[in-house]
């Protein structure tokens, strides 16, 4: 098993784009007991990704609840430098 946070980041080089709460979905059969996996936490780690070059911020929206939604994905040079340091 990887580290939740390599986990998170190869997530973004198998889909168009997603947000935290679709990362938190997919990952929580594998990862669900894991204390980082909640919204906070996943939204700090892929802020760090965009930080770092690896995902960019692609649209954002208001949910139902008035939270803020902010999608982002993984463009070739993130995906390709993702996929060179984290094999599946």
């Amino acid at each position: 098993m990887k580290p939740l946070n390599y986990a998170i980041l190869k997530y973004f080089t198998k889909v168009e784009e997603a947000c935290a709460e679709d990362v938190i979905e997919a990952l929580k059969g594998e990862y669900g007991s894991f204390k980082a996996l909640n919204r906070k936490d996943v939204v700090t780690a892929l802020m760090t990704a965009e930080a770092n070059g690896l995902l960019e911020e692609t649209r954002f929206e208001l949910d139902k609840g008035g939270e803020l939604r902010v999608y982002y994905h993984a463009h070739a040079e993130g995906a390709e430098t993702i996929n060179k340091y984290i094999k599946d």
